[in-house]
């Protein structure tokens, strides 16, 4: 009796539509190396980086340059402001939280472009990356850091 690999028991697609669908996988994912490589080269050209949990969790950890927009207060009136022709590349905690999925597609049914940042903030960390954090959220040193916080 031949045992059949689990791998390819969904069979591979073809290669036209698995590049298709690679491509579009990376027109809405951005990592943490080349965003890195963006900032410390200043390159960051029309782009913003937007961190989409909830304030507390932007004050504790924040890609440097970021701007805060929680995703559960994403409105049309509230993004009225924001340039149309930048893309709004989002992150949140981590795999585990789906904050910047929430935040990118409130943006993007608003009509903005949009990427996520992959693995989130902490990807960022665990490559070693520099975060920025809000001078009280340093003294808080006995509070807990907000994981999640969406």
């Amino acid at each position: 009796m031949t045992i059949e690999p689990r791998v390819l028991t969904s069979p591979a697609l073809d290669s036209a539509t698995a590049a298709a669908h690679l491509r579009a996988e990376l027109a809405l994912d951005v990592d943490p190396d080349d965003l890195i490589r963006d900032l410390t080269a200043d390159t960051q050209r029309g782009y913003v980086v937007v961190e989409t949990r909830a304030p507390e969790a932007f004050a504790s950890a924040r890609i440097p340059g970021a701007i805060n927009l929680p995703y559960r207060d994403l409105t049309p009136e509230s993004v009225s402001n924001l340039d149309r022709s930048l893309v709004y590349v989002c992150y949140c905690e981590s795999i585990h939280c789906n904050a910047a999925t929430k935040g990118a597609l409130k943006l993007a049914e608003f009509g903005f472009k949009v990427k996520r940042l992959s693995g989130g903030i902490t990807a960022w960390q665990a490559a070693g990356y520099p975060v920025d954090r809000d001078t009280l959220a340093l003294s808080l040193t006995s509070a807990p850091t907000p994981r999640c916080a969406c």
